[in-house]
């Protein structure tokens, strides 16, 4: 006796719930927040959309970016780290000082420098944090302090250092040709088109779960509509009057050197697995044989060296470092990025991302407020019900998980 049609779909159905809805606190607060903020800025300010301020807007929510994807690593584990804002402050201070004439380090020195300062903070505060079973908040709130003293202390009460080197300078104020960046992005396109359809081809030839044919090309031809969107977007005249201004700015791909590189080593190797599994449930990762105290540690230090890459970013587009820096503020404005983006507050789920989509969120905010000259504490308040909007989606799409279909 043949079953009912609609026994056969609602599997099928119930299955497809499992794996899209998950997704949806990665998409949806970005795509309402972005589609919302364009529409009512646009709408009272016609600069909004215009290329100059569209890539503007970009470069400027980079900061917040590169330091919300340090930020994943720590909400994957169901943790926290109110440090990165001054954990960047102290790698732009680092950089800045190396390249100093009276220092003379070259500018790659001064640069590995600070990843390593930056570095040696995670894994000190992660150190404390796994071996000493402290509170990731209590620590991570006193390295806020202390790193802000220290900055303080370097630089001087009301102190500003100039970035005398071009090349740092050149991070998050320079550009590639146009012709550079076309080839960089088709590289790119060509990478990520080989590396979908040879690791989805290899999971369906083992009988693990994939993507279909369809579903990969798919997802190779929404990558290569969106980076010819990027380059078609970057490569017009920006430039004010008779000044041209065309071509990638650098720090584009800084971005997603950091992107890549994150998104592989959480979604390819062992230790990626292992911050899930750790996030997801804490005492079944350890009754597995995972080493939690040293993945736990190692997150806290890759969050550390990923918020150093965002303070030499920092220091970059400012051109110099002082300690009027507000890593309080920027720490929050970075949890508040992961998390609109869609990263989950309780552990296991999330991506880097997630940092990048919720960035634009956070920076379209701020920039579309900023045309409109209204007050920061209106900026605030805006963040704010996007932020808890976003939460409510993940506690929501959780809730309805658990129970079940």
């Amino acid at each position: 006796m043949s079953e009912p049609a609609g026994a056969a779909t609602a599997p099928r159905l119930t299955a497809a719930r499992a794996r899209f809805l998950p997704g949806l606190t990665g998409v949806l607060p970005v795509l309402l927040g972005v589609v919302v903020i364009a529409a009512i800025f646009q709408s009272q300010n016609q600069r909004l959309l215009t290329t100059g301020n569209l890539v503007n807007l970009l470069v400027q929510g980079s900061v917040f970016m590169l330091i919300g994807m340090g930020q994943v690593f720590v909400l994957l584990l169901g943790e926290i780290d109110l440090s990165l804002g001054y954990v960047a402050g102290i790698a732009a201070v680092v950089v800045t000082m190396l390249v100093q004439p009276a220092t003379g380090w070259p500018w790659w020195a001064a640069l590995l420098a600070a990843l390593v300062v930056a570095a040696a903070i995670g894994f000190l505060q992660g150190t404390l944090i796994t071996r000493l079973r402290l509170p990731s908040f209590v620590v991570t709130l006193a390295g806020l302090l202390a790193w802000q003293g220290v900055m303080i202390m370097v630089l001087g009460t009301g102190g500003t250092v100039p970035v005398p080197d071009r090349t740092i300078n050149a991070i998050a104020n320079g550009t590639l040709s146009p012709l550079g960046g076309w080839l960089l992005v088709g590289a790119v396109v060509l990478a990520f088109a080989a590396v979908t359809f040879v690791e989805d081809g290899r999971r369906r030839r083992s009988g693990l779960a994939a993507p279909s044919l369809g579903l990969s090309v798919l997802k190779v031809a929404l990558a290569a509509a969106a980076a010819v969107g990027l380059t078609l977007l970057v490569n017009a005249d920006r430039g004010v009057g008779a000044f041209e201004l065309r071509g990638m700015p650098i720090v584009f791909p800084v971005l997603f050197g950091v992107l890549v590189l994150w998104s592989v080593v959480l979604g390819r190797t062992r230790f990626g697995r292992y911050v899930y599994a750790i996030g997801g449930n804490a005492e079944a990762a350890r009754r597995a044989g995972i080493a939690v105290a040293w993945v736990r540690t190692l997150a806290f230090t890759c969050a550390a060296v990923t918020a150093g890459v965002g303070g030499v970013v920092y220091a970059s587009r400012l051109r110099s470092i002082s300690t009027s820096f507000d890593g309080g503020t920027i720490v929050l404005y970075v949890v508040a990025t992961a998390v609109i983006g869609g990263t989950s507050l309780f552990g296991g789920r999330g991506h880097p991302l997630h940092a990048v989509l919720g960035g634009v969120v956070i920076a379209a905010i701020v920039n579309g407020m900023a045309l409109l000259g209204l007050s920061a504490a209106i900026q605030l308040i805006a963040t704010a019900v996007v932020l808890l909007a976003s939460i409510l989606v993940d506690v929501l799409v959780r809730r309805q998980g658990a129970a079940g279909p």
